[in-house]
């Protein structure tokens, strides 16, 4: 069975990329371009896994990953923040708000898909 990946990303290049690769690999994909439309399309659609940008217009992925763990439908569902803050304590700052694990961008294409089928098989990572 395919699993189904909610990309909140606005940027229309690492959209397509992503999108690109993970169709690619069997996935299904659904996107939304900012943070808001990222939480109402969660709570309809409960993906399998989230991939959330940080930097997102309207509000930032640390505010929608603690809104979408305060859904109970959604409080198990992987989220993982793929974002270019790469800085000393941004990682420690997502996993805080939310999110199950971190991928840093630019997303390196031969290692991508593996870590988001990791974080399905390991949520907590």
């Amino acid at each position: 069975m395919n699993k189904t990946v909610l990309v909140i990303e606005d940027n229309e290049q690492n959209l397509y990329l992503m999108r690109f690769m993970l169709e690619k690999n069997g996935f299904i994909v659904h996107e939304a371009r900012d943070g808001r439309a990222g939480i109402i399309l969660a709570s309809t659609l409960l993906p399998d896994i989230i991939l959330l940008d940080i930097q997102l217009p309207e509000i930032d992925g640390y505010a929608v990953a603690a809104e979408l763990r305060g859904n109970p439908t959604l409080r198990s569902t992987p989220i993982v923040a793929v974002t270019s803050y790469a800085m000393v304590g941004d990682r420690e700052r997502a996993l805080a708000a939310g999110a199950t694990a971190y991928i840093e961008k630019p997303i390196n294409p031969s290692t991508f898909v593996d870590q988001v089928r990791s974080s399905l098989c390991h949520p907590k990572a």
